[in-house]
């Protein structure tokens, strides 16, 4: 009987540590994996733009908060068109820009438009960017003006968080994207 209680007793304690750290597995779990949605979601935007030799953004906020979406730059960097502007929220709209496209004519744009995604609701997004890359894999940001301007050497950052952890993805201005 005593040694039933004193096993019982151990099993407890041991349960009692180990439930913190599997809970800070998870939390890691959860902003490692919304990190990598949206990096994977930036590689590919620089893939579909080298190959298609077509400039690809990737909006967040898109539709909504928590929200980001891949589109094709619709008219030219020097001139998009005005549901491309940098405040303009109809390129995200599926009914008008749905995907996959109404058509596969490549004379028509755009075709090249993702589906919508969602960050984790418990994932806290920082200040967000729309990011712009051109067929040459470089990497821009809006300032204002068209054409957007190439993104410092540096990069320019999108910082996640949930519960105190944080991640960050960098883009510079080559294209590089990186995640810490």
């Amino acid at each position: 009987m005593l040694d039933t209680l004193v096993v019982t007793t151990l099993l407890g304690l041991l349960a009692g540590i180990s439930v913190p750290v599997l809970t800070n597995v998870v939390e890691g779990q959860r902003l490692g994996q919304a990190a990598r949605e949206v990096e994977r979601e930036m590689q590919l935007a620089k893939q579909k733009a080298v190959s298609h030799n077509r400039p690809m953004r990737v909006r967040f906020n898109c539709p909504s908060t928590g929200w980001f979406r891949m589109v094709e730059l619709i008219g030219t960097p020097s001139q998009p068109v005005a549901a491309d502007a940098t405040s303009s929220i109809s390129r995200c709209d599926t009914t008008v820009y749905p995907f996959p496209a109404g058509d596969q004519d490549p004379v028509s744009r755009p075709n090249l438009d993702g589906p919508p995604k969602r960050i984790d609701p418990r994932v806290v997004c920082g200040t967000v960017q729309t990011v712009e890359f051109w067929p040459d894999a470089t990497a821009r940001y809006s300032t204002g003006t068209n054409p957007w301007t190439l993104s410092p050497t540096t990069g320019i950052s999108l910082t996640m968080t949930y519960k105190g952890a944080t991640a960050t993805i960098q883009v510079n201005g080559l294209g590089r994207i990186s995640r810490n």
